[in-house]
């Protein structure tokens, strides 16, 4: 397995696959909030739904830290 960061990556596409999915992600809440869909994520194993209108901070999505590079 590479343990370079996939901000070093030759192949562009692959270095900004990580903002395309944050944007990605960013939409599909906007979505959801817009036609009342919950978001249904996967957090440390366990599949959580989340409603679009909800407040709390448990309803915020944190992306784990990947565990490789120095960032």
């Amino acid at each position: 397995m590479n343990k370079q960061p996939i901000e070093t990556a030759q192949d562009q596409d692959l270095r900004l696959s990580l903002q395309a999915m944050q944007r990605a992600a960013k939409r599909a809440r906007e979505i959801a909030a817009q036609t009342g869909t919950d978001i249904v994520i996967s957090h440390h194993g366990v599949i959580e739904q989340i409603s679009p209108g909800a407040e709390s901070t448990d309803s915020q999505v944190h992306e784990p830290t990947p565990p490789y590079g120095d960032k």
